[in-house]
């Protein structure tokens, strides 16, 4: 039997609802002759910090340029230590690595998948200078007490908000809780443009101004250099695209979480670890990610029914090569390890139908079942 194909994320679909606003958008570029740092990055930078409750919005080329940058605005140099979480994609890590700085892992809690505040403290030594919490998945981290440690040390916060535009903590949107927040606008993201690009929102004047400096090329005033920068621009046409992509945002967040309840309540009590969320937080559901003690056979069963999958990581920042220099083997971190072996991503998305959803839940319920038949 055939079972009608259900995607891990249309993207297509996604543009295609859109479709007059983005045809709109790059006229509107193509007819100004201006694409470099122009009305569109400008028009954009307000809207979304305005949208965020930020007071300085920053565009640059893609989200690992804002980490990057948004840490070399902090002041981090190398050789200081910044505090990771174990369990984040390993653009987090990468970051601080490109200023010659040290990746410091931290655990996660094991229900919200987010770096664990009470592990923080104990990593703390005279050479950290930044925390840099992820809110992964699209779920925001505890940023309350991960603010508290950080004032009572005197360190700054640096938020990955890559996965979760629009996110909220206590009815406040992820935007400006700490020091910054950096974006990534990779097509898959929540709020995604047809190509790479990033941001980093702040309320700090002296970090917007450093960062305006360092993407582009370390200047003000052109051709008259201060630091050394980089070139590492939000270019005008993704501007213009994600200016168009915005006004949905909200109720393309609003759909997510709606399947996300869906999913919830036809899922329980099949063996599945789901996503916990905490009191007062409001997730935008960039992914659903489920645990399961057999995952590999579980996304093969449904992938066999139509179901397409993803895993959220396979492998830990640590356990790359990239960090075979930091010598942590197998192991070190148990917490993250046992998650990247179990993790699996359902299908989600703005454009996902209700009928879609339940195949997808029907789908896990069978094989859930069959998994559970083999174990007993």
């Amino acid at each position: 039997m055939t079972h009608p194909s259900v995607p891990f994320l249309d993207l297509k679909a996604v543009q295609m609802t859109q479709r007059d606003e983005l045809r709109a958008a790059f006229d509107r570029v193509l007819d100004s002759g201006w694409y470099i740092l122009g009305q569109e990055v400008a028009q954009f930078e307000a809207e979304y910090a305005a949208w965020c409750g930020a007071a300085h919005c920053i565009g640059v080329a893609n989200g690992l340029d804002a980490l990057t940058l948004a840490l070399r605005a902090m002041g981090v140099e190398a050789g200081d230590e910044v505090i990771v979480p174990s369990n984040t994609y390993i653009a987090t890590w990468l970051a601080v690595s490109h200023i010659g700085a040290v990746p410091v892992p931290v655990e996660p809690d094991p229900l919200t998948f987010n770096l664990d505040p009470a592990r923080i403290e104990a990593a703390i030594t005279p050479k950290t200078k930044v925390i840099l919490p992820v809110h992964l998945y699209g779920q925001a981290a505890e940023m309350a007490p991960i603010l508290a440690v950080a004032r009572q040390h005197g360190l700054r916060v640096l938020e990955d908000g890559a996965q979760a535009h629009g996110a909220r903590v206590q009815g406040q949107r992820v935007g400006a809780h700490g020091d910054a927040v950096a974006w990534s606008f990779y097509p898959g993201k929540n709020l995604g443009a047809l190509g790479d690009g990033g941001a980093v929102t702040t309320s700090d004047p002296q970090i917007a101004e450093r960062l305006r400096v360092l993407r582009n090329y370390g200047s003000r005033v052109k051709y008259h250099n201060e630091v050394i920068g980089y070139n590492s621009r939000l270019d005008e046409l993704q501007a213009a695209l994600l200016r168009a992509k915005l006004p949905a945002l909200q109720g393309q967040n609003e759909r997510r979480a709606a399947i996300a309840q869906r999913y919830l309540q036809g899922l329980a009590g099949l063996g599945l670890s789901l996503p916990f969320v905490p009191p007062g937080h409001e997730p935008v559901w960039h992914l659903f990610v489920v645990r399961h003690p057999r995952r590999d056979e579980l996304a093969q069963g449904l992938a066999a029914l139509g179901v397409h999958t993803m895993i959220h990581y396979p492998v830990a920042p640590h356990l790359q090569p990239a960090y075979a220099s930091l010598g942590m083997k197998a192991g070190s971190l148990p917490i993250s390890e046992a998650m990247h072996a179990q993790v699996l991503s359902l299908p989600i998305g703005p454009t996902q139908t209700d009928a879609q959803t339940d195949q997808v839940i029907a789908a896990v319920r069978e094989v859930a079942h069959r998994l559970h038949k083999l174990a007993a």
